[in-house]
């Protein structure tokens, strides 16, 4: 019985063993070094749809308008990075057409719904002098009243633009605002570390948009708190899901 046994085990190649066990030691370095550099971040960069809030902007506000399946679906297209930012959101909004009374009585019906432990982190954050900054590919008429129950000031806050006509009704986006496109974010990282000289910049992000962002980012941490996203997950080299785990990096420096 046991000769029969040895002769059905498989025996794996040596050269196999050695990448596994190189694959894994590549993957735990990689991890370490981004917590290092969480550890000594001098600024944090967050997105907000699905990481700081626990919903989608723009699929609530398409669910507020009767305008949701078609919405929805283009807004996952955009986050895994199927499709062209610029093209999804021009597409949405077309659909949706969020004149200026309808998105004042949205903010009025629609409480923020933050994250758990995002308030802990990034007033821990603020505490050890570390500038935080939102980086959206959403509306800033929605991310505004967010920042502030956060204590993020206003010009901290990058994201697109809604326009209307002088009677209030939906005149299209600010194409000049680069959060409008495809690595937007990017730019926008850019644009902050040549302004302040960040060298160790950390962007936290659950979307394909936020892992394209790294580089220029110095260290990228994948969240999936809300939602996980299996390019992201695969691409990040440390993913959370829960703020706590990166409020308690901070606090064992």
């Amino acid at each position: 019985m046991c000769s029969s046994l040895m002769a059905h085990r498989q025996i794996l190649p040596l050269h196999y063993i050695f990448y596994c066990i190189f694959s894994y030691t590549r993957s735990m370095s990689s991890a370490t070094a981004v917590k290092e550099i969480w550890k000594s971040a001098d600024a944090v960069c967050f997105d907000v749809d699905s990481t700081v809030c626990q919903d989608e902007g723009i699929d609530e506000l398409a669910k507020f308008c009767n305008k949701s399946d078609a919405v929805k679906k283009l807004t996952n297209e955009a986050m895994k990075g199927s499709m062209d930012y610029r093209e999804s959101l021009s597409l949405r909004l077309g659909i949706i057409q969020p004149a200026w009374g309808v998105m004042k009585r949205f903010l009025e019906s629609h409480p923020i719904k933050l994250t758990p432990g995002v308030e802990m982190l990034i007033s821990t954050l603020h505490d050890h002098k570390v500038p935080v900054y939102l980086i959206s590919g959403g509306f800033r008429s929605l991310i505004l009243p967010a920042a502030l129950k956060l204590g993020i000031k206003p010009e901290n806050v990058f994201a697109n633009r809604i326009k209307f006509y002088f009677d209030g009704d939906y005149a299209g986006f600010d194409e000049e605002q680069p959060t409008s496109r495809s690595g937007g974010k990017g730019t926008v990282i850019e644009n902050l570390k040549r302004s302040f000289g960040y060298k160790k910049l950390v962007l936290i992000g659950d979307g394909a948009t936020d892992l394209e962002a790294c580089p220029p980012a110095d260290a990228f941490i994948g969240f999936g708190g809300n939602v996980v996203r299996d390019e992201v997950k695969r691409g990040a080299k440390w993913f959370v899901t829960d703020f706590n785990e990166l409020t308690e990096h901070i606090v064992k420096k």
